[in-house]
């Protein structure tokens, strides 16, 4: 397992450049340059008094969310930030502390499955499964998509922190395999309490993860969890029913779910694809 890791987690000296690269890029767009003040005097006062404790999630320094340095990435440390709502986030340079003035979550109860979901979930072109292959599902998370450019903030400090999470029984990995037995897609988040922080997701195949997602979030639903993060909104969570609420009520509904008892030990997947048919079609 060790030796695996160490041959997964790792950059060559071209992906770092380019990891680099499309940070800047990103970082660079313009609704998001305005943020680099901010960066900078957060990163110059915590230069000249740097803070090791976590941050008050709602003193941010820019409406991005970010409100800190992080200076520790221990399993006690990453817990207890988790259920204060705040995550970890860089493509380089200083790993911030981040609280979104948003977060867009999913309730169960208000859940979607699209149709071309609910078919290949029948049809027995893919197998979900959980805590299979952790490895390789975060190494894929942290590559391009298609072959296209894809910046990314699963670093190999990151990979080897959520493996340590992973361990520890707090990081859930679902993979989703083809008929030939290849992994086309999957996706990893962390569980506190009955709180599902969802991650990041991959697919090589088309649609692999939308089906993979929502065999999670059905099991989520069945072992009474209260809601799944998604942190920012995207195209591909939007439509399966997540939708933003206020940092405040994001931040009460945490704390109160987070001391519930959640799943314990290594997950699986127990219930059929096609249980994914009770939910509506988007």
């Amino acid at each position: 397992m060790h030796a695996k890791r160490d041959d997964l987690f790792r950059e060559t000296p071209l992906e770092v450049a380019e990891r680099c690269l499309l940070g800047t890029a990103w970082a660079l767009r313009p609704k998001r340059i305005d943020a680099l003040p901010a960066l900078g005097a957060l990163w110059l006062k915590d230069l000249v008094a740097p803070v090791h404790g976590l941050p008050d999630p709602e003193q941010t320094w820019h409406d991005n969310g970010m409100c800190g340095i992080v200076h520790d990435l221990s399993i006690d440390t990453l817990v207890n930030a988790y259920r204060r709502g705040l995550f970890t986030f860089a493509h380089f340079g200083p790993l911030k502390w981040m609280s979104l003035p948003e977060r867009c979550v999913l309730f169960f109860n208000e859940m979607h499955t699209s149709k071309r979901v609910m078919r290949l979930s029948r049809n027995g072109k893919f197998t979900v499964t959980f805590d299979q292959a952790f490895e390789d599902v975060i190494k894929a998370c942290a590559g391009r998509r298609q072959n296209k450019w894809h910046v990314t903030w699963i670093t190999p400090q990151i990979m080897r922190t959520y493996a340590a999470l992973y361990d520890a029984g707090y990081v859930h990995s679902f993979e989703v395999w083809n008929e030939r037995g290849d992994l086309a897609g999957g996706g990893y988040g962390v569980a506190v309490g009955r709180v599902f922080f969802t991650e990041s997701q991959f697919s090589y195949e088309s649609d692999a993860s939308k089906v993979g997602f929502a065999v999670l979030n059905r099991h989520l639903a069945e072992w009474n969890y209260v809601l799944n993060d998604g942190k920012w909104p995207t195209p591909t969570i939007t439509p399966m029913g997540f939708r933003n609420i206020p940092r405040r009520a994001f931040l009460d509904l945490v704390e109160s779910a987070a001391k519930l008892p959640g799943r314990d030990g290594r997950w699986q997947a127990e219930l059929p694809l096609d249980k994914q048919a009770q939910h509506s079609a988007a």
